[in-house]
Formats: structure tokens, C-alpha cells, sequence
């Protein structure tokens, strides 16, 4: 599988243990950057590549990294149809693809170790969107909005 991933100063080392780990697993990974520590880079210019290579790329995943990761996900989230999660666990990890089929997963390097670092990144390109009618409803009406910028139907609503 082709997974995109970048980060920033603060997750820099991560980036390197989980570039290394997801290669000996056998998948092919494209390294946004940054490709040295720099304690001044900022994270948008490496997370939006990796972000817009997943949007372009059909089937490929992301791995997103900053100090909390949070920054990361609203940044890959601004992607005209990313849908990235923040996760700090495995169950997370693989909520956000069964429920959410997000494509981009978001790690705080500063509060995951390397090891949950690799459970997480293991469970969210090993598990699959559950496409459950309820969840493929829920990920169609955030689609339609970020495409129309229509609001979804409050639920017993007419549309009279």
C-alpha cells in the first residue's frame, strides 16, 4: 500500500521510526518531510503535500505528525476530501477507518510513544471502511457539504 506521510520538528524522529517500520512491513512510503530536524520548520508545508497526495491518489493512506497532532489534522482536514483523524490509541486508529473511512491518520509525537506509534499506524492501514449504511450516510452528508456547502437536513425535517 502507498502511504504519504509528514510532520515537523517536533515529530521528526517519529516520522523516522515510522517511515522505517512501515517500509519493513512491505509498504511503499512516500516521505513529505521534513528530511532533516530543523527546530524552526513549520508543519503545513509537509502535511498539506502528504494530505494532497492522498486526495490524488486513490487507495493510498496518510500518517500525519506533529508535538499533538492536532494542528496536523486540521491542516490535512483543509484538503478538498481528506477526512483525517486524530488518534492516540489503535481502537481509535481503527474507528476512524470503520466509521469515518478517514484516510489520514494524525499522531502527537509528544504523547505517544513510538511503540503505540507503530500499534496505531499498523491498525489504521489495516483495517478497512465498514461501509454500514448508518456510516456511508454519515461520510455522504459531510461529502456533499464540503462539495455544495449545503447543510444536511435536520432529521423530521420536511424540506417544505
Amino acid at each position: 500500500m502507498r502511504i504519504h506521510i509528514g510532520g515537523d520538528h517536533a515529530a521528526y524522529e517519529l516520522k523516522q521510526v515510522l517511515v522505517e517500520h512501515l517500509r519493513g512491513a512491505g509498504h511503499d512510503v512516500v516521505d513529505h518531510g521534513p528530511a532533516v530536524y530543523d527546530a524552526q520548520d513549520d508543519y503545513p508545508p509537509f502535511v498539506l503535500r502528504a494530505a494532497t497526495a492522498v486526495a490524488a491518489e486513490e487507495g493510498s493512506l496518510g500518517v500525519v505528525l506533529g508535538g499533538s497532532g492536532n494542528g496536523e489534522q486540521m491542516a490535512a482536514n483543509k484538503v478538498a476530501g481528506i477526512r483525517a483523524a486524530l488518534a492516540w490509541s489503535p481502537e481509535l486508529a481503527a474507528l476512524a477507518r470503520e466509521h469515518n473511512n478517514a484516510q489520514v491518520v494524525s499522531i502527537g509525537a509528544r504523547f505517544t510513544s513510538d511503540d503505540v506509534a507503530r500499534q496505531i499506524v499498523d491498525t489504521f492501514v489495516s483495517t478497512d471502511f465498514t461501509n454500514e449504511p448508518r456510516h456511508a450516510r454519515r461520510v455522504g452528508m459531510v461529502t456533499a457539504y464540503e462539495k455544495s456547502g449545503e447543510l444536511p437536513a435536520l432529521p423530521g425535517a420536511s424540506g417544505d
